[in-house]
């Protein structure tokens, strides 16, 4: 995706924009990536609960991720694949917005600081506004991937201890305060930091689609969007599995095993060798299509409605 910031242009995402209208409103942006969030949360959670649930259960309680689903089904029904779904419902709508519209303006800062005399953002503007916009929405992402992830790793009656994420929220903060909500901001900031793949394949598919094939700026944006994010969960998962790993860890502090980062890389190690940090990995892939490459097309629909 070729972007260039002018003067007499404010656009997000480079879409395209009829003459006679002038560009979006910057706010635009940012109510686009709401519906961006629901559409990505309502098409992704049910694959994203397999994949916590492979990433963080017990040695030997699934055989893989058939027989999570399958036991998911036999124990809870249908609806066990959603468990901890309000909290990325409510957050995929604000890291969205967040995330949508901080990459915008770092597009901006990076092309009028770095790049003035160029007409179009290169590549690595976009990667550096991308790594600016994941280390940005991880201070939003932190608490809610947390109590998204405490919610799905109960299983039973027996391992619940909280009957929401308004409850999670709770007793996190009688427990340890504000550094118990933001207990995994440093992993989700680790994690984050691979959104240089992200944003960078997103050009560089971007470009390739505009350049060898008739396709319309939806679809382009929709296999773009599919693509790159299958990009970045092949380079960002080892990371997300620490992050869950912390993120379920005890909440009290003298009874965590895990009180820095890599007290969990190496936990992960020893028990499970370098295939621990592969596990989910499958429910994890196939979600990162449909669920981006829907968010995107939403974001797209919303903004041509609006505007």
């Amino acid at each position: 995706m070729s972007y260039a910031v002018t003067d007499k242009e404010d656009e997000l995402l480079d879409l395209p924009i009829e003459p006679q209208k002038g560009p979006p409103p910057r706010y635009l942006g940012f109510v686009a990536g709401m519906f961006s969030g629901v559409m990505k949360n309502v098409v992704g959670h049910p694959f994203d609960t397999v994949k916590v649930r492979l990433q963080t259960a017990p040695e030997g309680r699934f055989k893989g991720p058939m027989d999570c689903v399958w036991q998911t089904v036999k124990n809870e029904g249908p609806r066990g694949f959603y468990k901890g779904f309000t909290p990325p419902l409510v957050g995929w709508v604000l890291m969205d917005s967040v995330m949508l519209g901080s990459l915008h303006v770092y597009r901006r800062l990076v092309k009028e600081n770095l790049y003035p005399q160029e007409k179009k953002l290169p590549l690595f503007g976009h990667v550096i506004a991308g790594l600016g916009s994941g280390l940005t929405v991880s201070f939003v992402a932190a608490p809610i991937e947390q109590f998204k992830a405490r919610l799905q790793v109960q299983y039973d009656a027996k391992s619940r201890i909280y009957t929401g994420p308004l409850d999670v929220a709770k007793k996190l903060y009688q427990i340890s305060g504000i550094r118990g909500i933001y207990s995994g901001l440093c992993s989700t900031m680790i994690f984050r930091t691979n959104f240089v793949f992200w944003w960078g394949s997103y050009e560089l598919f971007t470009q390739y689609f505009e350049n060898n094939t008739k396709l319309s700026k939806p679809a382009i944006n929709f296999w773009s969007g599919g693509l790159s994010a299958t990009v970045f969960w092949i380079f960002a998962y080892p990371a997300d599995v620490v992050k869950q790993t912390i993120m379920t860890d005890s909440p009290i502090r003298a009874e965590k095993k895990f009180p820095r980062w890599f007290d969990a890389v190496k936990f992960i190690y020893r028990e499970k060798g370098l295939g621990g940090f592969t596990r989910g990995f499958g429910p994890s892939i196939l979600r990162s299509f449909p669920a981006n490459a829907a968010a995107l097309a939403a974001f797209e629909a919303v903004m041509r409605f609006l505007h």
